[in-house]
Order: C-alpha cells, then structure tokens, then sequence
C-alpha cells in the first residue's frame, strides 16, 4: 500500500508538470485522449492567458447615408493599446466625397478623455502630441484623384505603442479603383501606459471587417540614421555641457522605416573642438539604442554647429524703437481680462560693451523685452541681454477711439448660405493706426459645422498670402502672426455644447471691434447675440506681424451669410 501511495504521489506530481508545461497559449495537450471537464477546463486557462480582446463596438460607425457631422459617432468604449504591441483593424470607408476630410478620423487619447491628437486620412492632425509627430501621405501630390476612390477604399490601421512614451499610426489604403496610398503618422508624443483609440467620423462611416482588433507584439528596429534637432545657434561662454545639451533632440530612422523623436537623455555628446573657447564649433551625438530601447548592433552619429559667444558687461539704447506710442481698446468682450500689450522693436539699437573693451550692436532677435500694461501713462520696458545686462525704454499708451464702418457689400453671400469658403470679400476697411474700427452685422448660417460663420480677415493693401490673420467665429483661426495671439471664447460657457451655440448663430447679432495698437499687433473682439437671447464672446488679441502703416480688415463666409449696417434685419434662415 505505501508503495502504491508512493507512485501515486509520483504521477499526480506528473500531471502537475505537464500543466504547468502546457499553460501556454494554443497547448491543447489535453484535447487528446482527454476527459471533457479536463479540456474545457485547459480551454478556459488558455483563453485566460490571452487577456481582453480589443472589443470593436459598434461595427458600422455613422450613418450609413453619410450625413453625420464632426464627431457626432464614436466607438461605444476607446480601446487600450497597450505598450510594446500592435494593435491593427481593417475597414470599408464610405465618404461623403464632399472633401478630403470626409474620410476616417483617428483619436488617440487618455482614460480620462484628454485628446493627445485627432489625425485625419488626408495628412493633417491637431491636438499638443500632432505638433511634435512626422507625417505624410503618398496621395498629396493629387488628393482629387485620392478622394474619388475613398466611397468604398479599403483601408488598414495600425496603432504601434513603443512603450517609451511615442506611439505610431499608419493607414494603408486600398482604393474603389485600386489606387494605393499610406498615411503615416509617426513619433507621436503619448503616455505609453495611459494610450486609448478611438474613431470618429465627418460626413462619412465605417464598417469594420470583425468586431475585435488583431494584437501583436512590436518588432524591434536598428537605427540606421539621425539629425539633430533644437541645438541653439549660440550658447554663451562659461555655460555648463548638460545645460546646452539638455534642449537637444534628434530625429532618428530605423531600419523598419519609423522616424521618432529621440531626446538628450537617449543620447552621449562631445564637442569639437572644444567647449571652454570663443568661435565656431560642433556638437557630436551618439545613438546606441534600438527602437524599442535595446542595444543596438552598431552605433549611429550626427552632428551640428554652433557657437560659443561672448556676453556684454553693459548695454545701452543708441536708437530708440521706431514706435513708443501704441494703444489699445478693451470692450465687454475681454471684460476682467488682465492683459498686456507686445513692445514693438522696430527701429530700435541697442550697443553691448565687453569685457576687453570692445563694443558691437546687438542682434534685436537675441534681446529679450518685458510686456507693456495695456493701461493708459507711460511704462517702462526692460531690454535684457544674453548675460542678463539691461537697459530701459519708455513708451506711451493710450485708449483708442472707435469709429463705426460698414463695408461694402452689405449684404455678403447668398441668402440661403450656400456660397463656399472665400468665395466672396467685402471690400478692404484700412484700420489706421491707434484707431479701432466697429463693425455691426447680422450672421446667418447654414448650420452644418461651426466653422460655417463669420470670417475675419486682416491683411494689407496688396492682399498678400498668407495673411496677417484669418479668423473665424468659433475660437479658430490661422495666418502669420495668429499664432501669437491669444484666443478667448465663451461660447462653451454660455452653453452646453457647440450644438446649442451653432443654432443660436443662425440669425445672431454681432459687434466687432478691429483695433491697430501700433505696436505691429492687432486686436479682434466680438460680442455676438444669439437668436436666443444668449450674449457670447470671441476675441483675438496680439495678432502680430502687423505693419501698422498697412492694415486692412475684410470678411467672407463659409456656408454663412452676413447682413451689415442698417440693412440688417432680424430674421432667420430656415
């Protein structure tokens, strides 16, 4: 008996074993010769170990006829991708062929909804991570010949999570016609352990192939080659390695095609031919990892110049700036907003004074200057040098005086809002200046998208492209100097959603004001009633690049209709 015990305890210890072998995914050791409760029982475990299926729901996303707006569908739940795997799906997209946007959108995001970017199927994205990424699409050079086969492409998108706080997304794209194209977005700046996908739709839908997304693991790649990215053109003699090169990136492509942004922190650097000396030299860095942080097979270098510079024991104003009378205007729009007002160098020189006694101009670029308060008096602006010498100028502000303007035609764009995106101006206003010009119209919309409002335009007499600034009615806009300025919208304050703001602009009452502050910026505000009684905001302030001699502002509509001066009238499109 103790012997039969003895064996027994030997073959349980077996079995034990050859569980414990067999646990790994796809084992089907006791689908053989085996009892039903042990193989659903080996079933279940294997399944475990395969964790949670990326769940696709629903399968057909947007209305099947195209006619659902910006962002009006989404998956019912984001999906977690993970880090160090793939995650790929493959779908019909049918558009509305009403442009290049009304095709797939992609959302990477975090658990708590915090977008990292939106990126779109013809190469173009927003969102803070969009910024940092690199793109392209192999149908830009003809995106007509593009959109024409989308109503039906097949199309294949892969979500690569690194694990090292980047992530890829790529979109091969098969056409109704056979056209192939690749959208590729790469080195996206995310949270690694914190990356959600979602989908989202703009006058077209989606139906995915099968309702879960397949997984694998993220191949490793060489770096094959870099450049260098950030380094400053000068850095100032007596400044520590680490400091100069902690600003320092790379962009990196590795073998497998992916280009990511590589930071100081990845990298080993040396300076050639030295760093404790004036004059002109080299910044050397050195990559040694794979793609997914290993070691690599070989290292790869790059480098860029620099300078190692002086900096002055004195500086002094020897030609004031060319402006020091500016102005500004503040209505009910920016009401309880502290704001201030860009110092305006131009014509100004300032003189730097060296150790040794030499003396030089200095480079206006390399001067930094303290804001001025958009309050009335005189205020003094402080010039700050590398090295951190100073100098003080003054400069006047003023209130600026408003006059009332209705530009020519009165009556802008078809009344059933049906004119596209600049197709029709007004006539050109100049805003000289110190002065702030108020305009008063009736807004119209077709109500599609909220883009489909006023639009305001600043440029100069010559009409050159790209404008000063072009901005729209709903917190956006573009043009050279727009991205100085800042942007204040109420409308999500006063309501809900953008929904509820878009109706309420379909015969809305606007007041907008256009200042020339004579500092090379310029502000736009806007109170605007809605058709509900609701009052909103909109203003633009510091739009820069402005040649205060040479200011114009201008409108057009987008699917809107604008009604100026008195031939306004309360009413509403239908």
């Amino acid at each position: 008996m103790k012997h039969i015990s003895k064996l027994a305890s030997v073959f349980c210890a077996a079995a034990l074993a050859m569980t414990a072998l067999t646990g790994c995914e796809g084992s089907d050791i006791f689908n053989v010769n085996g009892p039903d409760w042990l193989t659903e029982r080996a079933d279940s475990i294997a399944n475990a170990n395969k964790g949670q299926a990326a769940k696709i729901s629903p399968t057909t996303l947007g209305n099947t006829d195209c006619s659902s707006a910006w962002w009006e569908a989404h998956l019912d739940q984001d999906i977690k991708i993970e880090s160090n795997k793939v995650y790929s799906t493959t779908f019909t997209n049918y558009s509305s062929l009403a442009s290049n946007w009304n095709n797939y959108v992609v959302v990477l995001r975090k658990a708590d909804k915090t977008e990292y970017c939106c990126l779109r199927s013809d190469d173009y994205g927003w969102g803070d991570s969009y910024a940092s990424c690199t793109h392209s699409n192999t149908a830009s050079g003809d995106w007509a010949g593009w959109l024409a086969q989308m109503n039906g492409a097949k199309v294949t998108v892969t979500v690569t999570n690194y694990g090292d706080n980047t992530c890829d997304v790529v979109a091969d794209v098969v056409g109704t016609e056979g056209l192939v194209s690749q959208q590729k977005y790469t080195g996206i700046p995310v949270e690694s352990a914190d990356l959600y996908l979602d989908f989202t739709v703009d006058g077209c839908y989606y139906v995915f192939d099968k309702d879960e997304m397949d997984v694998t693991d993220a191949v490793d790649q060489q770096p094959v080659s870099m450049e260098l990215t950030d380094v400053p053109a000068e850095v100032n003699l007596g400044t520590e390695l680490s400091d100069f090169t902690s600003q320092i990136k790379a962009k990196v492509t590795y073998d497998g095609g992916t280009v990511k942004e590589i930071s100081a922190s990845d990298l080993t650097f040396m300076v050639v031919p030295d760093f404790n000396t004036l004059g002109d030299k080299y910044i050397v860095a050195t990559l040694n990892k794979t793609l997914l942080n290993k070691q690599a097979d070989k290292t790869i270098n790059a480098s860029a110049a620099f300078k190692v510079v002086d900096t002055p024991v004195k500086i002094e104003v020897t030609s004031k700036p060319k402006h020091t009378n500016y102005y500004f205007f503040n209505s009910s729009a920016i009401l309880g907003v502290e704001r201030t007002l860009a110092f305006d160098a131009t014509g100004l020189e300032v003189k730097g004074t060296y150790q040794d006694g030499r003396t030089e101009v200095l480079d206006n670029s390399k001067l930094t200057f303290s804001t001025v308060p958009a309050k009335a008096g005189e205020h003094k602006v402080v010039i700050t040098a590398n090295g951190g010498k100073t100098a003080e100028v003054t400069v006047k502000v003023n209130e600026s005086k408003v006059t009332a303007a209705t530009p020519e035609p009165t009556s802008l764009g078809a009344a059933n809002c049906s004119d596209a995106f600049w197709s029709v101006f007004t006539d050109d206003i100049k805003v000289p200046a110190g002065a702030t010009r108020e305009f008063n119209f009736t807004n119209y919309t077709s109500g599609a998208g909220n883009w489909n409002n006023y639009v305001v335009i600043l440029r100069d007499a010559a009409k050159t492209a790209p404008e000063y600034g072009v901005v729209r009615a709903d917190n956006y806009g573009w043009g050279n100097g727009y991205a100085a300025c800042t942007a204040i919208g109420t409308q999500l304050e006063s309501y809900a959603d953008w929904a509820g703001w878009l109706a309420a602009m379909n015969g809305a009452k606007v007041k907008l004001y256009v200042t020339n502050c004579n500092n090379g910026t310029a502000d736009i505000q806007a109170i605007v009633t809605g058709n509900d009684g609701t009052e909103t905001y909109q203003s633009y302030l510091g739009i820069n690049t402005i040649n205060p001699s040479d200011l114009y502002v201008s409108f057009t509509v987008d699917g809107s209709h604008l009604v100026f001066g008195s031939a306004a009238k309360a009413r509403r499109h239908k």
